[in-house]
């Protein structure tokens, strides 16, 4: 019986080891709020990782298809059944994921007979206004991180999402510094670009805790998009719009890339 705890404790230890490997190679997404909306951008070859969720709501996702369907299934239908026993506008992001989703991969988690979620997502809802913009990063343990405003950091206008947690914090420092929520979308669109290589360069060398040099930057970005695509989508802030949520061209965004 003494032994339980500490089995318990070392099993969710290997747990939580394994899912971050496998989590390791996925490919950073980047949201950003800017003028007109908030942008989520990645760039890859296949799977479909940006998403809508309902209304004002976006999720960017990675980990495993099956995971993140189940999840983003899950979110609808709790986003759905709100939007019609209330109305659309008392669906709130924080309630989404504070009370429903969060508790159910936190659970998962933590039931080491059953397999937990592998997935890892970050979640945005567009304001009125910049500042009103709300940003939520879920682990798949259900941990959350946001970027409102505590007592031990300042409010930030975008998010980031990568495979690691040091790739993570490169690209949050990058946007930290370059990004500004008065963003045209050009600007948030170079700046996405600019923050997903270097998300992506560390994961590949993971070696470096500082920004690489510009022009490492724009070398490393143009030769992934030799063969990858630009997967993004933007959040209207315009309310008047019956439709907030729309799908970003490949072909329409390369035309905006500066160098």
């Amino acid at each position: 019986m003494i032994e339980e705890p500490y089995r318990w404790v070392e099993a969710i230890a290997n747990r939580r080891e394994y899912l971050e490997a496998q989590l390791a190679p996925g490919s950073p997404i980047a949201a950003l709020g800017f003028r007109d909306g908030i942008l989520f951008l990645t760039v890859g070859q296949t799977r479909q990782k940006i998403f809508e969720i309902y209304d004002r709501i976006a999720m960017g996702a990675i980990g495993h298809p099956g995971d993140i369907e189940r999840l983003r299934m899950a979110a609808i239908e709790l986003a759905s059944t709100e939007g019609f026993t209330r109305s659309a506008a008392d669906v709130s992001l924080r309630r989404l994921v504070h009370y429903s989703l969060s508790p159910v991969m936190k659970s998962a988690f933590e039931q080491i007979y059953g397999p937990p979620y592998l997935a890892r997502m970050l979640f945005a809802e567009v304001g009125r206004r910049p500042e009103e913009d709300l940003f939520l990063r879920v682990e798949y343990d259900g941990e959350i991180a946001t970027n409102g405003a505590t007592y031990a950091q300042a409010r930030q206008d975008f998010a980031a999402l990568s495979g690691t947690q040091q790739s993570r914090e490169l690209m949050e420092q990058f946007l930290k510094d370059q990004h500004t929520p008065d963003s045209t979308f050009e600007a948030a669109l170079n700046s996405a670009l600019d923050a997903w290589s270097i998300g992506h360069m560390f994961l590949q060398a993971g070696e470096t805790k500082k920004l690489p040099e510009r022009a490492a930057v724009v070398q490393h970005r143009q030769e992934q998009l030799v063969n990858a695509g630009i997967e993004a989508a933007v959040l209207e802030r315009d309310g008047s719009r019956a439709i907030r949520y729309r799908s970003l061209s490949d072909k329409e965004l390369r035309a905006l890339i500066r160098d």
